[in-house]
């Protein structure tokens, strides 16, 4: 069970994700993140069979409820990210979507019985673009992709709690809920 924003909705993350795609396409060792699935991981709940009946609901109208109060934010991706085991757009400020994670955190801390602790340090936003599949040198991938795509700003306004069945990369995902964040008051 995961806590996600998903970002098929927000064309400009859809092209900037295209266009890494296109960029490491000649490199086999890697797994790319289908259109549908993009998606910035805001918490890992615990497993499905961890919440059983009527538990994610309870759990979503929990999170909602914190929510309720927040607004949503407008937040950066352009930078890249490089890790052994993926390769992903950083999503910055970080510290703007902390409303995001703690509304995820105590939900499920109230479901579960497990408060879960928030490590400001141990959470670094990002969108993944691919996951490396096989070992092989990374200044080749580097030097196709870069340090910075050309950057693009979305208004991050919905979480949704999601079931991963098996393996990340089989994309078996479906999502219970989605949550609404109250819009900014425009500007006068």
């Amino acid at each position: 069970m995961y806590w996600h924003v998903l970002m098929r909705d927000q064309p400009q993350v859809l092209e900037l994700a295209r266009e890494a795609q296109a960029r490491l396409a000649k490199f086999s060792g890697l797994h790319m993140t289908p259109p549908e699935w993009l998606h910035m991981t805001t918490l890992v709940a615990g497993p499905e069979g961890q919440f059983p009946g009527s538990s994610l609901q309870q759990m979503t109208a929990l999170a909602a409820e914190r929510l309720s109060t927040a607004t949503s934010v407008t937040v950066r991706l352009g930078k890249i990210l490089y890790h052994p085991q993926a390769i992903m757009l950083a999503v910055t400020p970080a510290d703007s979507l902390t409303p995001l994670r703690q509304a995820a955190l105590e939900a499920t801390g109230m479901v579960t019985g497990v408060e879960q602790a928030a490590d400001a340090n141990g959470w670094t936003p990002h969108v993944t673009i691919c996951y490396s599949t096989a070992e092989q040198p990374a200044q080749p991938i580097i030097e196709a992709l870069g340090m910075q795509l050309p950057g693009c700003e979305i208004e991050i306004k919905t979480l949704s709690l999601v079931i991963q069945r098996g393996a990340e990369r089989s994309w078996d995902w479906t999502p219970v809920s989605a949550i609404e964040v109250p819009a900014r008051a425009a500007d006068p």
